[in-house]
């Protein structure tokens, strides 16, 4: 076992200087010769060397990038060579822009009743949560690095105590009149007034959940309407 192992390790010097017949090399597979020998009691025959030279080296591929087509469908923020890019929308035409999203906060039942009876110690927690929304839309652009700095014409945030499952459902609508849509302003405003309704009550459970952040409905632009119930 230890002989096999310490002859692969040396295949790659064996092969180097079996290639080569000139007397130094000569001597220097008879001092190889002498040092196995020494160490494991049987010199290297002719037949491991003649083994040992015709052994592949494989050697590890470099590794190469993927290369990104020059006109991928879709990936709008991403250029020919890969890279993360803020899209121009100089050639867009103008034109009115919605989107609406939601989300769902899960509070369960001792946190839903006390956000309903407003015993929350720090607030009243859909109002909050209701202008911290708005302020979110507001601010997408500087959270998001390549959405663009719009001017918002609009922005709605309504949060809906659901006793079914003790949830706070939260719709969020932004309108702009530009080159860009607002999908992000809207699910930035939802995700946010989430956010903080989980800050409000995180006091009382750490077992809230946000879910279902979604696009909900969109128009305007080049694409036109889009419906997640249709």
């Amino acid at each position: 076992m230890f002989l096999r192992r310490s002859t692969l390790s040396l295949r790659p010097l064996i092969r180097n200087i079996s290639n080569n017949n000139t007397p130094f090399v000569e001597n220097a597979i008879a001092e190889l010769n002498k040092e196995m020998e020494s160490v494991f009691g049987d010199a290297l025959s002719s037949s491991d060397l003649s083994s040992m030279n015709n052994v592949s080296i494989a050697h590890e591929p470099h590794f190469v990038p993927p290369q990104v087509s020059k006109h991928v469908e879709g990936l709008t923020h991403i250029n020919s060579s890969g890279e993360a890019q803020m899209v121009d929308v100089s050639s867009k035409a103008i034109s009115k822009r919605v989107a609406i999203a939601g989300c769902k906060v899960m509070l369960g039942k001792k946190v839903f009743d006390m956000v309903s009876a407003n015993q929350i110690d720090k607030g009243d927690v859909l109002s909050v949560a209701r202008i911290a929304g708005i302020n979110g839309a507001k601010q997408t652009s500087n959270l998001i690095p390549l959405c663009h700095n719009i001017s918002l014409t609009h922005v709605r945030v309504d949060l809906t105590l659901n006793e079914k499952d003790f949830s706070v459902e939260i719709e969020g609508e932004a309108a702009s009149t530009g080159k860009t849509g607002v999908e992000m302003e809207a699910m930035t405003a939802v995700t946010i007034a989430g956010l903080t309704v989980y800050d409000m009550c995180k006091a009382v459970s750490k077992d809230i959940q946000i879910m279902d952040v979604q696009l909900e409905h969109k128009s305007g632009g080049k694409s036109g309407e889009w419906s997640r119930k249709q």
